[in-house]
């Protein structure tokens, strides 16, 4: 019996799509649960991962990996899905995320919402986030998890035999060389944290510099398969100018899911703890560059970074010193 050219096609086909249904099944290799120190007791703690067999699949899978580089990654399908979380039927969501993450909404201005995302931007009341007024301080501008380099040019940057690429991730070299051995802070928030983003310090700020990317995630599931995703991602950066800390970059970076990064100050002259912005939903970082000599960042950071620790963080918080004295 002969067997035609279409049939051997289609044998092919279904070979084929027997073998990535095996592979897509494939165990992945397990993974080290993400640790962090809460900063107040001192404790190391394990961080509840949202949709982490998802990204744990995309990551460290093969056809994980193919889905992640055709689809995943893409502009569209975060915008599309953020988007479906502007619909009015996306309440239904709300509660059950906030049961199995342990969000606590006493500190929310309000309890009841239009749709998921008008949930996932809420603000908070006027107290909840008390902010370190002193002038020599640099405070956090956002909740998260943080990690701190004094030094960029000493230290890998998340792991080990990957150090952090100034220039790429402003692409801008001029502007890079203020900051190639400046002091490098990280604010990972998770999709459970807050995600308004407040300004670390007052000054005078430059205009926006909107930088395209493409929509990786930045929990450190997948940072520890692509530790180049801060320079790959959509971004946007100012730079905030202050007699005491120099010339800080302060930088907002997009991830899987994250509908859109919307600012929402006005002007050219901040002040510390005055709101910047907030990422819709998904995951996302806030990353702050400082120039050398310019800051020092508190030994705790410093101590559980160079562990390969985050440390968990409020908004307002005190980070670090400036490294020049305040006239009296």
């Amino acid at each position: 019996m002969n067997i035609s050219k279409t049939q051997k096609r289609w044998g092919l086909i279904l070979s084929l799509l027997g073998v990535i249904a095996i592979l897509a099944l494939y165990p992945v290799p397990p993974q080290e649960p993400i640790q962090y120190y809460d900063r107040q007791s001192g404790f190391l703690k394990t961080e509840k991962v949202a949709g982490e067999k998802w990204l744990v699949w995309l990551y460290h899978n093969p056809v994980g990996e193919a889905t992640l580089w055709a689809l995943a990654k893409r502009k569209v399908v975060s915008s599309v899905y953020g988007n479906s979380m502007d619909r009015p039927s996306s309440v239904k969501k709300i509660q059950p995320f906030v049961d199995e993450l342990d969000i606590d909404m006493s500190t929310a201005q309000k309890q009841e919402f239009s749709s998921f995302n008008d949930f996932f931007t809420r603000k908070l009341k006027s107290n909840a986030r008390p902010v370190d007024t002193s002038s020599s301080v640099a405070v956090s501008p956002a909740d998260g998890k943080i990690l701190a380099y004094a030094n960029i040019s000493n230290s890998d940057f998340i792991i080990k035999g990957f150090r952090f690429d100034v220039v790429s991730f402003l692409n801008n070299a001029r502007l890079a060389q203020n900051y190639l051995d400046g002091t490098l802070v990280i604010i990972r928030l998770a999709p459970f944290d807050y995600h308004r983003f407040h300004f670390p310090m007052s000054g005078s700020v430059s205009p926006i510099t909107r930088i395209d990317g493409d929509y990786y995630s930045v929990n450190p599931l997948a940072l520890r398969k692509m530790a180049e995703i801060f320079c790959r991602n959509k971004r946007e950066f100012t730079i905030i100018s202050n007699p005491l800390f120099g010339d800080v970059v302060m930088t907002e970076v997009g991830a899987t899911m994250v509908g859109s990064i919307v600012q929402t100050y006005t002007g050219n002259s901040v002040k510390k703890g005055e709101e910047k912005g907030y990422f819709k939903f998904g995951g996302s970082t806030v990353v702050l560059l400082f120039e050398k000599n310019k800051v020092r960042i508190d030994e705790d950071l410093l101590i559980n970074t160079l562990k390969g620790y985050e440390t968990v963080i409020k908004e307002g918080e005190r980070i670090g010193v400036s490294m020049i004295i305040a006239p009296t």
